[in-house]
């Protein structure tokens, strides 16, 4: 009875210890990879912003008891609306590049973002996977700014020929100021005994080159010879990496 007991006991013991491995090695299979530090683009007290036409940082730590296989990346938009000279834009890649397939590798990646990216909230999103097969993902909300904006704008919406046309506003370029082009026309408009048809074009680079703030204030004189009516006038800020915002607006040439 004796030894019948301690066999049933030690029988017990091993299953308890069988069951209680197994417990553990199911715990350190479920468990993913760990992702810490996530950055994305810029962070500010208004959340996570980037610019299009440049490139989006992206970095992450990355703890594993496994190697890591690979490390996918998205970014994608829901229903923004495309404007003019605009292109619907989403980034899919996984990355499997040797210096990441270890257990602790730190991800660091800058993507391209297109000029023609509409402007918007976008959704940013890393999975990790290991070769044991478990993965983890973090995912967050990414801000798509234009590279250039203008503010407090005031220009003439009427102005007598023979005077001058005042433009003013504020300009803000992320990678600096290359230049700023104003095109003033008109399209068929009636040109009168002693009139000329006139239009405008004009470069404006001193005290803005390379500047990333500045104020634009010029003044553009109107013949006294040109036909009245409206013109179509365009403001077209350029900045450093070839990138443009165009601001347009109407005024209304009168002959007093």
């Amino acid at each position: 009875m004796i030894k019948s007991s301690f066999k049933f006991l030690a029988m017990g013991a091993f299953l308890a210890f069988s069951l209680q491995s197994c417990s553990d090695d199911d715990e350190t299979m479920a468990e993913g990879p760990v992702i810490s530090g996530f950055e994305y683009g810029i962070h500010g007290e208004e959340g996570h912003t980037a610019y299009r036409g440049n490139d989006l940082h992206l970095e992450a730590e990355i703890l594993a008891e496994a190697n890591v296989k690979s490390i996918s990346v998205s970014v994608h938009a829901h229903d923004l609306p495309v404007g003019d000279k605009e292109e619907e834009w989403d980034f899919e890649q996984v990355y499997t590049d040797a210096n990441y397939l270890i257990k602790n590798p730190t991800f660091h990646e800058h993507i391209d973002i297109p000029a023609t990216a509409p402007v918007g909230e976008y959704h940013v999103e890393i999975v990790v996977t290991d070769e044991l097969g478990n993965s983890t993902e973090v995912d967050g909300h990414l801000d798509v700014l234009n590279p250039i904006s203008i503010s407090d704008v005031d220009v003439d919406a009427t102005v007598v020929r023979g005077n001058d046309i005042h433009a003013e506003f504020m300009i803000k370029v992320v990678n600096g100021i290359h230049n700023v082009e104003v095109d003033i026309h008109a399209h068929d408009l009636p040109i009168g005994d002693g009139e000329e048809e006139w239009d405008f074009e004009m470069q404006y680079e001193e005290g803005l080159h390379e500047k990333t703030e500045a104020e634009f204030h010029k003044h553009i004189v109107v013949p006294n010879t040109a036909p009245a009516g409206e013109y179509h006038a365009t403001f077209t800020i350029e900045d450093e990496k070839g990138n443009t915002y165009e601001y347009e607006t109407h005024i209304d040439v009168t002959k007093e």
